[in-house]
């Protein structure tokens, strides 16, 4: 059984698998990774370039990682403003937030051109606090985005907060209209399908066992080799385990989510009657957001952390965490507590030391790039990732080409076994801080010091 938007999905579409790679290729273009990063950047080069011939391989189904599993929440990179602008400066973060949003708009547009049901909402987001600590620490932010005129957020009435996100649980919030929400299964399993109609040739059920540099490239498989002018290496969280140099660029870490059965006349009734997706100021927040047929989806990042950046076999299970879960939903909604629960499921994510995700050419060669680490938020930002790749591969010379997002990891976590102790030891602190900070208590100087450590990429974990 496959986690529950990619199984929904699924089941709503009549097309056949693409047959695994048999035998010897040749192409422009092979992409491996069938996912967000790897459909958009094919759709897109072939949306340039018509004549190219583009093959993708995915080692399973299109979807099957993060993008048929995710919380389904397209939000912008406004709350990172603070870190674009450390690693970045002013000029360009002030970019990449506008590119963000605009990306959003981009995903609706698409899905409207191409006839793709995929629950796309734009009814914007709702950042709160749900304890004291919590209020304020939107401020910061949205005063330096207003600074910069880029400010899409507007400080609501607490009676409204509560209202529109249809819990007593929040105690301030921030909304704002650039945010949407998706059913993530439906939209990978469409941008397969464009794709496809487009002419790219997709090859699913085949896993790249190799890479031989050179040109051209050459991607092994277990039955043939495809021989590629150019090559878009979109694994994300499988990166680091396919290429050792990069198993220190990013900590494997799972975001768990669970959704109720069906109940539109409930859902009505606490207001939550549209797809504003809500999300608290925690370290790693709680989202949630209803869907078009009254389910409830409520999802929390930074749970399952992974030794070595290996693929943990819970990875593909239901949530360890469903009990948590299941509690915290009963808190933000106790009149959803006699809900049945339809499924709980998780999935790895590939978090970054910045929360940002980074591109660049593998070993400095000119055809091989990659593209990964969007730290639990890619619905929106890999739209942002296929214009990069998409550029990179066509040779433009553009503002995607000349970002320094294109210059690799900007930060390397500590080797093992430091880093997987040091990222429990982290989380845990985080646990007990917000803990303490849940029942009205000052949490411990270690605690916050240890939790500074994660802060610092800001909101994460639920796209």
């Amino acid at each position: 059984m496959r986690p529950f938007w990619l199984q929904q999905a699924l089941d709503s579409e009549a097309v056949p698998a693409c047959p695994p790679l048999a035998g010897d290729s040749r192409c422009d273009v092979c992409i491996v990774g069938g996912g967000y990063t790897g459909l958009w950047t094919a759709v897109m080069l072939k949306q340039q370039n018509p004549q190219l011939d583009v093959l993708l391989i995915e080692a399973d189904i299109c979807g099957a990682g993060a993008s048929g599993r995710n919380g389904g929440c397209a939000l912008s990179w406004s709350a990172k403003y603070f870190t674009l602008e450390r690693l970045f400066g002013v000029q360009e973060a002030v970019r990449l937030v506008q590119a963000s949003e605009q990306s959003i708009h981009a995903i609706g547009d698409f899905c409207r051109a191409h006839g793709i049901d995929a629950d796309y909402r734009l009814d914007g987001t709702l950042y709160t606090a749900t304890n004291p600590a919590q209020v304020g620490s939107t401020d910061k932010v949205i005063g330096a985005l207003q600074q910069q005129g880029i400010n899409s957020f507007q400080r609501l009435p607490l009676e409204q907060v509560q209202r529109m996100a249809g819990s007593a649980r929040h105690l301030e919030g921030w909304f704002s209209p650039a945010a949407a929400t998706v059913q993530p299964g439906k939209l990978v399993r469409g941008l397969r399908r464009v794709a496809l109609g487009l002419g790219v040739r997709i090859h699913e059920g085949t896993a790249m066992t190799g890479l031989q540099e050179g040109a051209p490239a050459e991607v092994h498989t277990a039955k043939g080799r495809i021989r590629a002018d150019r090559v878009v290496l979109a694994l994300n969280a499988w990166m680091a385990r396919a290429f050792p140099q990069f198993e220190r660029s990013v900590a494997i870490v799972s975001s768990d989510m669970i959704i109720t059965e069906p109940c539109p006349e409930l859902m009505q009734q606490i207001g939550l009657d549209n797809g504003v997706s809500v999300l608290d100021s925690r370290i790693f927040v709680h989202y949630y957001h209803n869907t078009p047929d009254g389910r409830l989806m409520l999802g929390k990042g930074g749970n399952t952390f992974a030794y070595g950046g290996r693929m943990l076999p819970v990875f593909d299970q239901p949530s360890p965490y469903a009990p948590l879960l299941r509690r915290s939903l009963t808190e933000f909604f106790p009149a959803l507590a006699e809900v049945d629960v339809a499924a709980t499921w998780n999935g790895p994510s590939d978090r970054s030391v910045t929360g940002l995700p980074f591109f660049g050419r593998l070993n400095g060669q000119a055809n091989v790039f990659y593209g990964f680490g969007y730290s639990g938020s890619g619905v929106g930002p890999c739209h942002m990732g296929g214009q990069i790749l998409a550029s990179l591969v066509l040779g433009q010379d553009n503002a995607w080409t000349r970002s320094p997002l294109v210059n690799g990891p900007l930060g390397y976590f500590p080797p093992e076994p430091i880093r997987y102790l040091g990222s429990l030891m982290v989380r845990n602190a985080i646990r007990r801080k917000e803990h303490a900070e849940d029942h009205g208590h000052r949490p411990r100087r270690l605690d916050v010091g240890l939790a500074r450590f994660a802060a610092a990429a800001g909101k994460a974990d639920k796209g």
